[in-house]
């Protein structure tokens, strides 16, 4: 994965309208409808097999979190808000158990993100502040091969009207989506992550 991060400056930008004391929660099971055994993370957790051989339910008690099916944050990924999830996986039509998750830290700043047509920064270019629902319809783009965010935490989606494969980008630079492994994957609408969401 191509990420950089911005400079310190614009670090402690994003730090000062990010809301500190908020913490999330979410509890795993390893049967639907929340049975079994259960565990509980209040951050992330780069491989959950240490502590369940399998999940099929989960509970968001406070946050957002992305969650993926495999380890590493690597994979399929999902937004996960405060809720109940009794049988995700029927609900997401993934066929492998959530292998680890991270938190979505809750932001309430300005959002901004340059996106482009091919990979490296190159073609087309939009800048955007807003929610798109339809990459064609709005910019006359048929593809986002890579992107640089500067404000704001972002999901990006395989489909219009943010439906599909999804993908989480957090402020930095991402040089090619196929080098992170989402080189089948057509970026088609994308979305703010609002602190309404929370």
């Amino acid at each position: 994965m191509q990420y950089r991060s911005r400079s310190n400056n614009s670090s402690a930008a994003i730090m000062s309208t990010t809301d500190m004391n908020m913490r999330g929660k979410i509890i795993f099971y390893e049967d639907r409808n929340f049975q079994g055994r259960h565990y509980e993370c209040m951050s992330e957790c780069a491989d959950m097999s240490s502590y369940m051989s399998r999940c099929h339910s989960c509970r968001v008690e406070s946050g957002c979190f992305m969650v993926y099916d495999r380890p590493n944050y690597m994979g399929n990924q999902y937004f996960f808000r405060k809720g109940e999830y009794a049988d995700y996986m029927s609900m997401m039509g993934w066929r492998d158990y959530i292998r680890s998750c991270c938190m979505i830290p809750m932001y309430r700043g300005s959002y901004r993100m340059r996106i482009y047509e091919r990979e490296n920064f190159g073609g087309m270019m939009h800048e955007c502040m807003d929610d798109c629902d339809n990459f064609m319809d709005h910019y006359r783009m048929s593809n986002c091969m890579s992107c640089h965010v500067m404000d704001g935490h972002w999901l990006m989606y395989e489909q219009t009207h943010y439906r599909g494969r999804m993908m989480y980008l957090r402020p930095g630079e991402y040089r090619s989506f196929r080098d992170m492994g989402y080189g089948g994957m057509r970026i088609m609408s994308m979305r703010r992550i609002m602190d309404s969401w929370y």
